[in-house]
């Protein structure tokens, strides 16, 4: 789960990890009222939604005075922001922040995820702050620095002090910057994150360490631990049909092709996703629908990817481990029965009773494609998707 910078910020400060003053305004007179309350000298207005690089799309900006907030707020509330991880589609501003003006003597880069492959966190930090930190990777990647975090030690100070050292600072600096550090990791660690990102991490004129942007997301898995944290979830930022998905615990994500995919098992659903790419086809969503597709998940999940206006063809890809394939075979036949789809359904069943299933598909009034392994599907699916196009 995403949530805004504001609200990031606020948990932030409960674990000491020094920010910027401010307040949210979710309209204009509340954006001025914010500016006043932080003395109405220069202060940041800044379009909160979940994407970065708002400055770079106009939806970061300097106000000098009460009057220019207002002007300022006016501009960007209810604009249709476009950045590099919007889309060309953008988003529209519904929320704002306004923030007190700091003197910045230095932009640097903090960030805290999960490394799968070595089973430890990976805090990273760069002297390339306020940058696009996925660009520093690509282009200069020495010059971002990483220290692994045994999950069951955490950050040590030593660690912290590695840190500071890295990003070049020294003295009190570097001792600001070891407390932000463990500061932040406190915070990532006790909230159930899955990413915490400080871009920029500053070091102010007068020696502070502190966040000037900050990103949180955190694992949908372990809400259930912090209903405070669950109740900052913003459905306007998310789209209608991963809402609609997270109801019947579907795991879906909507992407930009035109093969809708249906599977069981994340590893085979991401494996499904490249063959089709491979096949010529562009996968139109990522549709997990957990060990047990029974034909009422089967129902919701064809619901679900139907919406997307730009499906062409449908890939159903079951390995009947858990589940038995005749059983999701008659599912499949029984969710679709009361459905009008006038796509192309291309079927691919595996495992125990795979023959039984085929029979079952084949024998139904229902005309699907029946596929004899996950490439033939595929290649079945694309072909279908490109004669309905």
């Amino acid at each position: 789960m995403k949530i805004h910078e504001y609200q990031a910020k606020d948990i932030l400060r409960r674990y000491n990890v020094p920010t910027p003053s401010g307040f949210p305004a979710f309209t204009v007179d509340k954006a001025v009222d914010a500016a006043e309350k932080l003395g109405g000298s220069t202060v940041i207005v800044k379009a909160q939604i979940h994407a970065g690089g708002r400055g770079k799309g106009g939806g970061v900006k300097l106000a000098h005075s009460i009057e220019e907030v207002r002007q300022t707020a006016e501009q960007i509330l209810g604009m249709n922001l476009v950045t590099h991880q919007t889309g060309p589609e953008g988003t529209e501003v519904k929320r704002l922040l306004i923030e007190e003006g700091v003197a910045i003597a230095t932009e640097l880069y903090a960030g805290i995820v999960l490394d799968r492959s070595a089973e430890k966190y990976v805090f990273m930090v760069s002297t390339e702050g306020g940058m696009e930190i996925e660009k520093v990777a690509a282009e200069t990647p020495e010059k971002i620095v990483k220290e692994w975090i045994e999950p069951k030690e955490g950050l040590t100070v030593q660690q912290s002090m590695n840190l500071a050292e890295a990003l070049s600072l020294s003295g009190e600096q570097a001792h600001n910057c070891s407390k932000t550090v463990l500061a932040l990791w406190e915070a990532f660690i006790q909230s159930d994150c899955s990413l915490a990102e400080i871009n920029p991490l500053v070091v102010t004129e007068g020696g502070e360490v502190m966040a000037l942007d900050a990103k949180m997301n955190f694992d949908s898995n372990a809400l259930f631990r912090h209903p405070e944290i669950a109740e900052m979830r913003d459905l306007s930022e998310e789209l209608p049909s991963e809402i609609e998905a997270s109801k019947y615990s579907l795991n879906y994500i909507k992407l930009d092709g035109n093969v809708g995919c249906m599977v069981n098992g994340a590893g085979l659903a991401m494996s499904t996703m490249d063959i089709i790419k491979l096949s010529g086809g562009d996968p139109a969503n990522f549709l997990d629908v957990g060990g047990v597709a029974n034909s009422e998940t089967v129902a919701h999940g064809f619901r679900i990817i139907l919406s997307d206006p730009l499906v062409k063809s449908i890939l159903i890809n079951i390995f009947g481990g858990i589940v038995r394939c005749d059983r999701v075979a008659q599912g499949v036949i029984d969710a679709l029965t009361d459905m009008e789809v006038k796509v192309p359904v291309v079927v691919r069943l595996e495992g125990t009773n795979a023959l039984e299933a085929a029979e079952l598909l084949e024998n139904s009034p229902l005309d699907f494609i029946v596929a004899s392994s996950l490439k033939d599907g595929a290649k079945k699916a694309v072909e279908a998707a490109g004669d309905l196009a």
